[in-house]
């Protein structure tokens, strides 16, 4: 006669898994589609890691602009902001990214 198949081990309770990451901020950014700065700008975001940018163009909805314009106090594009803050244009952004801010920024750690 074969032996008889050993019975299942009862199922502890999971345990949570460990959040490794916490959410990023969303990254939102007015810009046109031949505006150079703005190419640049999405450009250092992408080499920074953002997976999930939201492009607000203004070139295709001009209402958007005048929004863009009431939420910046600021004309030209790109209008970068980076979960609830206005990190200004490409020139802010690239500077931002020097002085080392842009990372933590980008983690949720700044700001």
């Amino acid at each position: 006669m074969p032996a008889a198949a050993p019975l299942p081990q009862p199922r502890t309770p999971a345990e949570p898994m460990p959040m490794n990451e916490a959410p990023k901020p969303a990254v939102r950014m007015y810009a046109t589609a031949t505006c150079p700065y703005c190419i640049r700008a999405k450009a250092l975001l992408l080499e920074r890691g953002v997976t999930q940018l939201d492009e607000i163009r203004v070139d295709l909805q001009p209402a958007l602009r005048a929004q863009m314009i009431e939420r910046t106090g600021r004309r030209t594009v790109p209008q970068i902001f980076i979960g609830g803050v206005h990190v200004g244009g490409c020139d802010d952004l690239v500077e931002l990214d020097r002085r080392g801010g842009l990372a933590p920024l980008l983690a949720g750690d700044g700001g």
